[in-house]
């Protein structure tokens, strides 16, 4: 796709009303949207067009989702599919993440959702038209280090660390801050191995408890505790011959640690009530944001399995260690966000990028991606400008939006949307504080007090980068 081409979406939902109202939000960002009401109405209209992003809804009366995908992915492989359902479990997320698909986006959703995870798939359109022309060419035969930005020393650095360990079958540890992109080197070492061509299947151990996480990843038979009233494939088992990525590998507990040892040591794991071992072939890749040797040193994490995981650390530098690479990585995010928000802006203007440079970015990229993505949302002009970004901090960014004056109806209902979310962000906040501090810090307590699961609590302090760690003791 040419950079003047207008991306092509199709949407696949036995629904019509579902059909219009994605047709009408992406229609808001330059997107060129096709609809079809069922399998084989998508069928006849793929044989005649080329699509870069498929929609697919999983449940419809004929030709289901999944058979959907799978004729994308012989058909067009270049284009990348996001299921849709309004049955969301995290049974059938794993079942179409394993069947290929790109992304999982449960209904409802919002407007702010979906154009997000189509503009990520539109980059993955891009990055597979790439990879494949440049295997084209004899020169292409090497693999590709999967969308990294920059050019400072320590990045390459880290480069040339996935090039090495990508061939291998070696366990890898991801070291850094939150927001540095953990996640992002840990499929660059999937995309550049072996297993490239298998699936890939990244697990947030910090939002699943214990006993849940120990489930997903393993699986269980049928009556091996209370409410297991069938057989469940784990993860591991759906995962062979490809990659599984455990981010915030700090938060497991001492039984998870020991059954994952065991794993990396025999490539054996027993599901929960089975009587007998299951052998995979899974590559591991561990990620955390914590000290590890110093949890060890605390107790609070298993010594052998720690050695057991630093096969091969690899440490992720934050953003403030690499400022070279703050401009390059601004501008993708300035053409990501121009593309899926139909804008034309041309850059930023000196004293924004100086601004861009010195700050220090205590949330790193995701940082970094945010505040354009909210400076390309308010600017009307050809040039982002210091009205619409503010560098210097998270505190003086509510004053900066109240101070804006909007110029058109569109730029006003996005700073009503803006200042609304930021408000709401405190209060859930100084909320989840409040329920820990009454708790002693401990989640479950605290979850069960407020009325949430413990799972959507862990979520929530996430979302807000709070964690254990963060208490402060009182006199």
């Amino acid at each position: 796709m040419s950079r003047t081409e207008t991306p092509r979406v199709l949407v696949v939902d036995d629904e019509p009303p579902i059909c219009r109202s994605v047709e009408k939000i992406l229609a808001k960002v330059n997107v060129l949207t096709r609809s079809a009401l069922n399998g084989h109405a998508a069928q006849t209209l793929m044989e005649a067009e080329s699509f870069d992003v498929v929609i697919t809804d999983l449940r419809m009366s004929s030709l289901g989702g999944l058979e959907v995908l799978r004729r994308v992915k012989e058909g067009n492989p270049d284009a990348v599919v996001i299921v849709m359902t309004g049955y969301a479990s995290v049974a059938s997320a794993v079942e179409v993440m394993k069947s290929g698909a790109f992304d999982y986006l449960p209904k409802p959703f919002t407007p702010e959702e979906l154009r997000a995870v189509v503009g990520q798939a539109l980059q993955e359109s891009a990055r597979r038209k790439q990879h494949r022309a440049l295997q084209d060419t004899p020169a292409g035969r090497k693999p590709l280090t999967h969308q990294f930005i920059g050019e400072s020393p320590k990045i390459k650095t880290v480069i040339s660390m996935v090039k090495k360990v990508a061939a291998t079958d070696s366990t890898v540890l991801i070291c850094g801050e939150s927001g540095t992109g953990k996640e992002l080197i840990a499929r660059a070492v999937h995309a550049n191995s072996p297993r490239r061509d298998r699936v890939f299947f990244a697990v947030d151990c910090g939002t699943l408890s214990g006993n849940l996480l120990e489930s997903e990843l393993f699986g269980f038979q049928k009556g091996a505790f209370t409410g297991a009233d069938r057989d469940k494939e784990g993860i591991f088992s759906l995962a062979a011959g490809g990659t599984v990525f455990l981010d915030e590998i700090s938060n497991s507990g001492p039984e998870v640690q020991g059954k994952l040892l065991r794993f990396l040591e025999q490539r054996e794991f027993l599901p929960l009530g089975a009587g007998a071992v299951r052998k995979v072939d899974v590559r591991l890749i561990f990620a955390t944001n914590q000290n590890l040797e110093d949890m060890v040193a605390a107790g609070t994490f298993r010594q052998d399995f720690y050695y057991r995981i630093q096969v091969y650390p690899i440490p992720l530098p934050p953003l403030r260690e690499r400022r070279e690479d703050i401009l390059p990585i601004a501008y993708h995010f300035l053409r990501l966000y121009n593309q899926t928000l139909g804008k034309k802006i041309a850059g930023f203007d000196d004293d924004v990028a100086r601004h861009l440079t010195a700050h220090d970015w205590p949330g790193n990229v995701r940082q970094l991606r945010n505040v354009v993505e909210r400076a390309v949302i308010l600017c009307e002009k050809s040039t982002i400008t210091s009205k619409e970004v503010h560098a210097s901090g998270e505190p003086d960014e509510m004053n900066r939006l109240l101070e804006c004056v909007p110029q058109t109806s569109h730029e006003l209902k996005h700073l009503k949307q803006e200042i609304r979310a930021r408000a709401t962000a405190a209060v859930e906040k100084n909320f989840l504080l409040q329920a820990l501090d009454k708790n002693a810090w401990n989640v479950s307590q605290a979850a069960r007090q407020v009325g949430l699961l413990r799972s959507n609590f862990q979520a929530l302090m996430k979302k807000h980068g709070i964690a254990r760690s963060a208490r402060v003791s009182k006199p």
